[in-house]
């Protein structure tokens, strides 16, 4: 392949990946919403419309390192930046690979602050079903061996009618 035919290859991966990254970013922030908003049924379907996203840039991302592959260079980020080098020299795509970094941290982001959120949620759910079961703790407190004490995880509840 020759270095022009690359670029133009590599070039409209990376305009893939952008529209890819930047409709994940809107996904993500919508779903944040819903997770405030405690919107379970338009999470659901949130959540399948995202997963779809982020296989569509996966696959992207991979065509990208099979590209590399191809011609020889490593599939990590020094092997694409040889690469670029090779078929864009004069750095015409430098900047559009500078914001496919800069949106996938955005999206990294987000995500984490999403997985935050769901995170507090499971505790507190935790530590409600903890009271249910008569294991509720007023808070989460050292034992003598230095380590939480949470119980046993697991305990099955059972009622009679």
């Amino acid at each position: 392949m020759q270095p022009d035919a690359c670029r133009e290859q590599f070039a409209q991966l990376l305009t893939d990946e952008l529209a890819g990254l930047t409709e994940l970013a809107g996904l993500l922030e919508h779903e944040h919403s819903l997770l405030i908003a405690n919107d379970v049924a338009a999470l659901e379907t949130a959540m399948r419309v995202r997963q779809d996203c982020v296989i569509r840039v996966m696959r992207v991302d991979e065509e990208r390192r099979s590209l590399c592959r191809m011609l020889g260079y490593s599939a990590d980020v020094p092997g694409m930046e040889r690469l670029l080098r090779w078929c864009d020299p004069r750095s015409t795509l430098a900047a559009r690979w500078a914001e496919c970094a800069a949106r996938t941290a955005k999206c990294r982001e987000v995500n984490d602050r999403n997985g935050a959120l769901v995170s507090a949620r499971l505790q507190r759910v935790q530590k409600l079903l903890g009271a249910l079961i008569g294991r509720a703790r007023e808070s989460n407190t050292y034992g003598r061996r230095g380590a939480s004490e949470w119980g046993s995880v697991g305990a099955v509840v059972t009622t009679e009618a």
